[in-house]
């Protein structure tokens, strides 16, 4: 009896070794990807614009990344679901949200600052990516935590680029004796007014592009990092497009109040008068920088008796 079962105890004890060597495997295997299918995504982090106000000390630049204003960064935050469908392709569903801004008066150039326009808007995207994952170290550890056994940990590390299509909603708004006033009823370049602009609608077409990395913390969660560059197809962000409208015709039109928002030069005011440059006609872009936090919802409780755990299952106690 005591041979038999030291015997036995040998024998479970290899087996146990053999297993603990033998289970570290590659993530991206139909048997360990597809288990991570599905995720839950938040997010948050620093939100900037790239248009006619504030900006760099030189000319505008609107599709630059040089002409960030850091001194006008915002916060923002993404809620959305991730969907991977291949070991190397995703999908996610996102919505950013959060408030941009820009401020002639953060500038030193002398044309920028001596216009003195500023704006503040939120900023509310939907939209649709598609994910390549470039590089990926997603393995599986030992199964069993035997003590002093070191090596095989669990991995999950991705780098991936990303592009989509979406559409954002924005409402600019100026700061003009202590409230924030939306500038679009002020119509400051005479949309929609005797020989000015067509109205703008405050939503447009939104294209991302960008990159991220993310890691594993346990088996169900995940944190990482993303930089999103955000193409959009208005000029109005900012409320600032085209050139300064006939002030007369404005105030009489719309009144004091949009003659003061549309025109607050606060030196070499011949530069701004009527028919002149306001702005640049380029179309505005947004930066988003965000730490992300994911959640694996792939599965939820148990499957035919077996409990899921990151990458593989065990069976269930009863």
């Amino acid at each position: 009896m005591i041979l038999t079962r030291y015997v036995l105890i040998a024998f479970v004890t290899t087996t146990a070794l053999t297993n603990a060597i033998a289970q570290p495997t590659n993530f991206n295997s139909q048997r360990n990807w597809s288990r991570n299918k599905k995720e839950i995504i938040i997010g948050f982090g620093a939100t900037n614009f790239l248009g006619d106000l504030g900006g760099a000390n030189q000319i505008g630049t609107d599709y630059s990344l040089k002409d960030l204003d850091f001194p006008s960064t915002g916060f923002g935050g993404v809620i959305g679901y991730r969907y991977r469908f291949h070991p190397y392709y995703a999908t996610s569903t996102l919505l950013n949200f959060g408030m941009v801004r820009g401020s002639d008066a953060k500038t030193e150039d002398v044309v920028r600052m001596s216009r003195n326009l500023h704006f503040r808007s939120p900023i509310v995207n939907l939209n649709q990516r598609f994910e390549i994952i470039v590089l990926a170290n997603e393995k599986v550890g030992r199964r069993f935590n035997i003590p002093g056994l070191k090596g095989f940990k669990d991995h999950n590390e991705q780098l991936y680029f990303f592009t989509g299509v979406g559409v954002a909603y924005y409402s600019p708004r100026a700061l003009y004796q202590g409230s924030w006033v939306a500038l679009k009823p002020m119509r400051t370049e005479g949309q929609g007014l005797d020989g000015g602009p067509a109205e703008y609608s405050g939503f447009t077409a939104t294209i991302p592009f960008g990159v991220g990395f993310r890691m594993g913390i346990n088996q169900l969660w995940r944190i990482g990092i993303e930089a999103t560059y955000v193409k959009t197809f208005t000029d109005y962000i900012d409320d600032v497009h085209g050139t300064y409208y006939d002030p007369d015709i404005l105030m009489t039109e719309v009144g004091p109040d949009a003659v003061a928002l549309a025109n607050p030069a606060v030196q070499n005011s011949n530069w701004f008068s009527a028919g002149q440059q306001r702005g640049d006609k380029q179309n505005d872009a947004l930066f988003y920088a965000n730490v992300t936090i994911y959640r694996n919802i792939t599965y939820k409780g148990s499957i035919r008796g077996k409990r899921i755990r990151f990458g593989r299952s065990y069976r269930a106690k009863f």
